[in-house]
């Protein structure tokens, strides 16, 4: 047993999320894609056959109120506050990400502006310019429905990008290709002294560190649920609205589920107060549910000690690639420090589509994004240290 496996086994023997892992099903492959698909939680087959057998087969319509479908989506978002640092009453789940992204980015320009629809000195969106591309799309589209001009700018020249004009800034916390973290309190701080409104993106930060949404002021922000949260396929995103901008909240989506009075069938619109007024359409009953039963592995887990246990697997694994693969075949494009880090490590290698094609055939299951990059995803409630040491040596024979 080489020094690395003996070290890896000590860490795990030591880890306090061990127990964790026995919450999911998994299988003997080790699975590095939690960052495109959480694995399942063990609880939500069997809830699923309640909801599905009892709630929906035996009481059908009476669930909305018996089996509490109606309030779902604001239960659910409290359930997912503490998370990303956030009081209750400020998350409504429900919808897309691409949705939710629309909806407070257009919203913001409002905000900004004063009042909805009001017309002004600020008609620039700025968004992350290595973005997600459906985020630069639905930025665009937003930006032709406000009158607005659109402006991607790499993070971190935001600040010098930022001016009068400036309505909203759409950012990504953590890039999905390279993994790395992007100063959320700074760049927020930022875009409130140029008197901007900010949307922060968290798909791919929430559930694998702390986010601290309400601690630095952030505006709005969305995210999806099936990544280090593993709520599954599809499942429903959610919205954040800061609880002092509520009342000011003007979405452009003004649905029947987010009306004052939604069973009154009135033909003005009134918006309900709080998160609510974030709904849009009748709840997506089955995958919120799931997602419920999904969010009970956080039962007891603090966010501090999984960023602890994401950055110590990031680093073993790096030291393991450093150790086991050949010399100058792959480089690292997620940043060592860990200030800078999320919770992958990207590798630049040649050949990158069918090196991951074969890592899978051996039991590695990351994932691949053009044209040349392997990114491996930790989920620090499932993956372990014996996990991070394998996939590098198998990387390695992979590569030699």
């Amino acid at each position: 047993m080489s020094d690395l496996e003996l070290r890896a086994r000590e860490r795990d023997a030591a880890d306090p999320l061990a127990a964790v892992r026995a919450r999911f099903v998994l299988d003997e492959a080790v699975y590095l894609d939690g960052n495109s698909l959480g694995a399942l939680p063990a609880a939500v087959p069997g809830r699923m056959e309640d909801v599905v057998r009892r709630q929906w087969g035996s009481l059908r319509i009476r669930s909305w109120d018996e089996s509490g479908w109606w309030t779902a989506p604001e239960r659910i978002g409290d359930r997912i506050a503490p998370l990303v640092g956030a009081a209750p009453g400020q998350i409504v789940v429900g919808d897309s990400t691409s949705v939710n992204v629309f909806k407070a980015l257009v919203a913001a320009v409002r905000l900004a502006r004063g009042t909805a629809g009001a017309e002004g000195g600020r008609d620039e969106i700025v968004v992350d310019a290595t973005t997600f591309p459906t985020d630069g799309y639905i930025a665009g589209s937003a930006a032709r429905m406000t009158g607005c001009t659109l402006r991607p700018v790499a993070p971190a020249e935001v600040p010098d990008a930022l001016g009068d004009r400036t309505a909203a800034v759409l950012l990504n916390h953590v890039d999905y290709r390279t993994g790395r973290l992007h100063d959320l309190p700074g760049l927020t701080a930022a875009v409130h002294a140029a008197g901007a409104v900010v949307v922060w993106d968290l798909c791919h930060s929430a559930g694998a560190l702390p986010v601290g949404l309400d601690e630095h002021g952030v505006d709005l922000a969305v995210g999806c649920t099936y990544k280090y949260l593993n709520g599954g396929p599809g499942s429903p995103a959610y919205l954040y609205v800061r609880r002092e901008l509520q009342d000011r909240f003007d979405s452009p989506l003004p649905g029947w589920n987010s009306h004052a009075d939604p069973f009154g069938m009135r033909a003005d619109y009134e918006p309900a107060a709080g998160a609510p007024r974030g709904r849009v359409g009748t709840p997506d009953i089955l995958s919120m549910l799931a997602l419920e039963a999904a969010l009970e592995v956080w039962d007891g887990v603090s966010v501090d000690a999984v960023r602890a246990k994401s950055l110590a697997l990031t680093d073993f694994f790096l030291e393991c690639v450093a150790a086991y693969a050949p010399e100058g075949v792959v480089e690292s494009l997620t940043p060592a420090a860990h200030a800078e880090r999320g919770s992958q490590v990207a590798l630049r290698c040649p050949d990158a589509g069918e090196v991951m094609k074969r890592l899978i055939g051996s039991g590695v299951v990351g994932d691949y994004r053009p044209p040349d990059v392997l990114r491996f995803g930790f989920t620090p409630l499932y993956v372990g240290f014996a996990d991070a040491e394998r996939a590098a040596r198998i990387l390695a024979d992979t590569l030699s």
